[in-house]
C-alpha cells in the first residue's frame, strides 16, 4: 500500500485536502474539507472498456426494471409488491402473510449471499448493480455531462455569473432531473399497486387522487434531492454496506486496488531522463479525477470506494500512452499484490457457500411443496361430541381456508376412507374468492364403530370440483362414556 497522499487534482482550489506522508487520510471522509465544508466532487467523464461494459449492464437493468410492471401471466401481474394489502406476487406466484417464513428464508439467504459475494469479490454490487450508482453515474451524471460539459466546464459554470446561458443550462438540467425522478417514482409505484391501477390514477382527474399525487410529488422531490444534491453522500453516510466491508473483506478478497509494488516509487515522466528505479505510476492524478467519491485509490481500500472501475479505465489509458503494461489499478486481492499469490478458496468462503446452498435448497423445497390453498380445521372450543339417535357421533369444527390463487374456488369437504356426513352450519355451500379467505363452521358425523376411542385421527379431503387441493388431518372425539 502506498504511503503518500497526493492532491486530488480536480477539486476546487479553496477546498483541497491536506497532503500527508502518513495514513491520517483514514481519519476523515474524502468529501469533507479541513474546515468541515463539503467538497463538491466534479469527476471527469469516464471512458474505457469497463465503462462500456457498465453501460451495457445499465441498459439491461433499466430495460428489465421498466418492463417488469407490464408483464402479466394469465391476466395478472408477474411481479407485485402490495405492501398495504400484504399481498406479494413474484414470478406469477402469489404470497400472503401465511408465507412469511419463506420470505424470511429468502432474505436470510440474500444476506448470506451479500456476505459471501463481498468476501470473495468485494463491492461489485455497489459499482455495477446498486440502483443508487446506476441512476447517479449512468443516468443523471450522463445528463449533466450532456448539458453542462465535463468536469472543468462544470466548475467554470458554477463560478460564472448568472447569465441567461447559465440559467438555461441549470434550469434545463434540474427540470430533466425532476421529470426523471417523477417518472421513476411512478414506475416504482407500479410495482406496489400494479400497472392497471397506476394507469387508472394517471387518466383520472387529479382531484380524485390528491393524496396520492401529493405523496408521489414528495417522493419525486426526495429522489430529485438525492441525485441533484446529496449524490455520493448516500453511499458514504447512509448506506451501511460500505462500513460493513471492513468486517466482510480480508486479504484474499477481490477489490479494486492499486499495485503499489509495481507503481512505487512514483515519479512524473520526463523526456530528458528516465529513472530506472521509479515505479510505473507517473502521478498524473487521473485516477483521482475520475473518482465519483473523490478518493485516491492509491491509498488502498477505503469505505468511499464503490468499485465503479472508473480509475481502472483512466489508469489503463495513461499506461497505453506511455507504453507501459496496463492494470496498474485492477481487480485483485491484497495478497495477490503483496505476495504474488493467486486467488484461494479459503475455509471462510467454503462455510459461506455451504450455508448459502443449504438456505436456497430449503427455500426451493418450501416453494415446491407450497400449496395453493391453506386450510386450517379445528374442533370448536368447548364443544363435546354428541351421540345421535341413529348411533352416529357428531363433532363441531371451525374452518378457515386461504385461497392463494387467482381463481374462484368452490369448496367441498370429504372424509377419507370413512362413511360419514359433512353438514355446514348457516350456509348451503362454501366458496373462496380469488386471493380471499373464507371461514365456516360445520359438523362431522360418522358411525360410532369408527370413533370408539376418545381421540380418533381422521383425514379430510378439501375438494374444488373434481380436484383435490388439500388434505387435512384432525382429531374426532368419541363418545364421552367410552
Amino acid at each position: 500500500m502506498a504511503d503518500k497522499k497526493t492532491k486530488p487534482g480536480d477539486l476546487e482550489e479553496n477546498e483541497k485536502l491536506i497532503t500527508d506522508t502518513d495514513e491520517s487520510f483514514r481519519d476523515r471522509v474524502s468529501t469533507i474539507g479541513t474546515k468541515g465544508n463539503r467538497i463538491w466532487v466534479y469527476p471527469r467523464r469516464p471512458k474505457g472498456s469497463f465503462h462500456r461494459a457498465r453501460i451495457l449492464v445499465t441498459i439491461i437493468l433499466l430495460a428489465v426494471m421498466a418492463a417488469i410492471p407490464f408483464v402479466k401471466l394469465n391476466g395478472h401481474p408477474w411481479v407485485l409488491l402490495d405492501i398495504m394489502n400484504r399481498k406479494f406476487i413474484l414470478f406469477g406466484y402469489i404470497f400472503w402473510p401465511q408465507d412469511f417464513h419463506i420470505f424470511a428464508l429468502v432474505f436470510l439467504g440474500l444476506a448470506v449471499f451479500v456476505v459471501l459475494f463481498t468476501a470473495v469479490y468485494g463491492r461489485i454490487w455497489c459499482g455495477w448493480l446498486c440502483p443508487q450508482t446506476v441512476f447517479m453515474e449512468m443516468v443523471f451524471r450522463k445528463i449533466e455531462y450532456w448539458i453542462e460539459g465535463g468536469a472543468n466546464k462544470q466548475k467554470a459554470l458554477k463560478k460564472a455569473p448568472w447569465t441567461a446561458g447559465k440559467i438555461f443550462k441549470k434550469g434545463l438540467k434540474h427540470s430533466i432531473f425532476f421529470a426523471l425522478s417523477f417518472l421513476i417514482g411512478n414506475l416504482l409505484l407500479a410495482y406496489l399497486i400494479g400497472i392497471d391501477e397506476l394507469s387508472s390514477i394517471i387518466t383520472d382527474p387529479p382531484a380524485r387522487h390528491i393524496g396520492g399525487l401529493t405523496a408521489m410529488t414528495l417522493f419525486a422531490l426526495t429522489f430529485y434531492g438525492i441525485f441533484a444534491r446529496f449524490r455520493e453522500q448516500a453511499c458514504i453516510y447512509v448506506c451501511p454496506y460500505g462500513r460493513l466491508q471492513s468486517v466482510l473483506l480480508d486479504k484474499n478478497s477481490i477489490v479494486i486496488t492499486y499495485d503499489n509494488v509495481r507503481g512505487e516509487p512514483r515519479e512524473t515522466i520526463s523526456r530528458d531522463k528516465e529513472n530506472e528505479t521509479a515505479g510505473d505510476c507517473i502521478d498524473c492524478g487521473l485516477c483521482v479525477q475520475v473518482c465519483p467519491t473523490g478518493i485516491d485509490i492509491r491509498n488502498g481500500t477505503q469505505l468511499e470506494c464503490v468499485n465503479c472501475t472508473a480509475c481502472i479505465d483512466a489508469c489503463n489509458s495513461v499506461m497505453a500512452k506511455i507504453a507501459r503494461p496496463k492494470n496498474l489499478i485492477k481487480y485483485a486481492s491484497e495478497s495477490q499484490i503483496s505476495e504474488g499469490t493467486k486467488f484461494r478458496f479459503t475455509p471462510r468462503i467454503a462455510i459461506y457457500t455451504s450455508v448459502l446452498i443449504l438456505l436456497f435448497a430449503l427455500v426451493s423445497i418450501m416453494m415446491i411443496s407450497r400449496t395453493e390453498v391453506e386450510t386450517n380445521i379445528l374442533r370448536a372450543k368447548g364443544a363435546i361430541s354428541q351421540e345421535l339417535p341413529n348411533g352416529n357421533i357428531r363433532n363441531l369444527y371451525t374452518l378457515k381456508i386461504v385461497n392463494k390463487t387467482f381463481d374462484f374456488l368452490p369448496i367441498e369437504i370429504k372424509i377419507k376412507d370413512i362413511p360419514g356426513r359433512i353438514e355446514l352450519i348457516a350456509i348451503d355451500s362454501l366458496a373462496v374468492k380469488p386471493n380471499g379467505i373464507a371461514e365456516a363452521a360445520f359438523f362431522i358425523e360418522i358411525p360410532i364403530k369408527y370413533a370408539r376411542q376418545q381421540k380418533n385421527v381422521i383425514e379430510l379431503y378439501i375438494m374444488s370440483g373434481e380436484r383435490q387441493i388439500d388434505i387435512v388431518e384432525t382429531v374426532f372425539s368419541g363418545p364421552v362414556n367410552y
